[in-house]
């Protein structure tokens, strides 16, 4: 049995990501979306890369929005981002991590992911049009 290591630094999220954005970019209901919203790949690898080494390592390089720009990618597919698609994109990040990295880090890297991408999912979901409660005057 081979011994993985935990997640220790930048170098091993940076690893993780672009593995992980391989496999996205591949897979046939998700690639399509992050290939058309995505324009400069080395540029987002990075970003993402920021946002895990802030969450996991608590190092702060990470700023931005990761709601609102959930909000728009629905709003470009016409509200049709489903549960399902969040579904496959946690199931490749656990697959990911599970093949690299074991221990704490790793864990909570699974426990984030599975905690952001419901909060991802439902104020996308609460900001479609459709969902929207007009109150009665």
């Amino acid at each position: 049995m081979i011994q993985k290591n935990d997640i220790r630094n930048r170098n091993d999220v940076t690893m993780l990501v672009s593995i992980f954005y391989k496999k996205i970019r591949k897979e046939e209901s998700l690639g399509p979306i992050f290939n058309h919203m995505i324009k400069d790949w080395d540029k987002h690898l990075d970003r993402l890369t920021n946002f895990w080494e802030t969450n996991l390592l608590f190092v702060s390089k990470f700023k931005g929005n990761p709601i609102e720009v959930h909000k728009r990618v629905d709003q470009t597919f016409n509200h049709n981002i489903t549960n399902v698609h969040f579904g496959i994109w946690l199931q490749l990040w656990i697959t990911t991590i599970d093949s690299l990295f074991e221990g704490e880090l790793a864990t909570l890297a699974k426990n984030r992911a599975r905690k952001m991408s419901t909060t991802l999912f439902v104020k996308m979901f609460q900001d479609r049009p459709s969902q929207k409660i007009i109150p009665n005057k």
